[in-house]
């Protein structure tokens, strides 16, 4: 699960001055999205499909991981999409990493984890020691692979073997992973909150959640996106209560999002410009720390956003539940990018 600098998810945004709100009451949306967002063109409608991840290589290939549909290319910044999926055995992705050297990973629902070497072009189920076949999330840091699965996070070893990365999370579903500069992992699970596992140690650690609660005053369990600024500051997206923010590693937590129009987090951005939050409501941004929020919506005809990949020089790319979308000025912006999103017509179609 974007573009990573030394395992950080690290971006620099341009400041947009628009109106911003301070209630939900007062976030602007688009027209609601017809059954057939995001069409593919050609002489037969198809709607595009849900995209689940995104992920940008170095040379500017987009790939796109679908739920359903497999993964679709684009050498062309998302103008035209080629479904690859030869040899890929799952076609419901749920997670996408890129390599240093092009190298792409994808976690699927049942399949568990394939690679491609050739651009998608022939696909490697690389499943040894991999003991559930549910992978949420890879993440790529300085050399290593880890897979958060529904039973665990693994490390990919040398000779293609996945390890579990010792005891204590073997029994949980892991959403999201993210590694500081000091190479301290951390997970973000589904109920048992957020996990951390320093360089060199022997077990998993679960942090407190001093703060991390929701507006009820009840503890959120349940997080959906982990991501770690230059400076270790952490950042959580919960499920249901919104985004949280770490200066301490963890220790203790602050609600930053307490007027946003959801509170369903699926995405986040964090660099010097500000902090980019895509929602089940669509994208928002802040410039002081969560105290105002401006909407990010302009031309999103889907506001249900599964999955936001920043690709540098003010870049950003979205996935949702219909098609995928790009912005080149920041996220004020967006163009429906799901042309070629559809697989071809079997003889049986015909």
């Amino acid at each position: 699960m974007a573009v990573k600098s030394s395992g950080v998810r690290v971006i620099v945004l341009c400041l947009v001055v628009v109106a911003v709100f301070a209630i939900p009451a007062l976030a602007a949306a688009p027209p609601a999205a017809g059954p057939h967002a995001g069409l593919s063109s050609g002489s037969e409608l198809r709607p595009a499909p849900s995209i689940q991840a995104l992920a940008v290589a170095q040379d500017k290939t987009i790939y796109a991981g679908s739920f359903g549909m497999g993964i679709f290319r684009s050498d062309s910044h998302g103008k035209s999409w080629v479904p690859v999926n030869a040899g890929l055995r799952d076609r419901f992705v749920l997670c996408l990493a890129v390599a240093a050297d092009g190298t792409l990973y994808a976690g699927t629902l049942r399949g568990g984890v394939f690679r491609t070497k050739d651009g998608g072009r022939s696909w490697q189920a690389i499943n040894d020691g991999l003991f559930r076949g549910q992978v949420k999330t890879l993440l790529i840091a300085y050399g290593a692979i880890y897979a958060g699965t529904g039973g665990g996070v693994y490390r990919l070893a040398e000779g293609g073997v996945w390890t579990l990365l010792t005891k204590g999370l073997d029994e949980t579903v892991v959403q999201a992973l993210v590694m500081t500069d000091d190479s301290t992992l951390f997970a973000g699970t589904a109920a048992k909150g957020v996990q951390r596992f320093k360089a060199h140690g022997s077990e998993w650690a679960r942090m407190p959640s001093h703060g991390l609660k929701d507006h009820e005053g009840l503890i959120e369990n349940f997080i959906r996106v982990l991501v770690a600024d230059r400076d270790r500051t952490l950042y959580a997206g919960t499920f249901d209560g919104g985004v949280f923010r770490s200066g301490d590693g963890g220790e203790t937590w602050r609600p930053i999002s307490r007027v946003l129009p959801n509170d369903s987090i699926r995405g986040i951005i964090v660099g010097q410009g500000g902090l980019v939050v895509a929602t089940g409501r669509g994208i928002f941004k802040s410039l002081n720390d969560g105290q105002q929020w401006v909407p990010l919506n302009a031309g999103l005809t889907e506001l249900s956003i599964q999955t936001l990949t920043p690709a540098g020089d003010g870049v950003f790319y979205a996935g949702t539940s219909v098609g995928a979308f790009r912005s080149e000025d920041d996220g004020r912006h967006w163009v429906n990018i799901s042309d070629g999103m559809f697989e071809p017509p079997s003889a049986t179609d015909k």
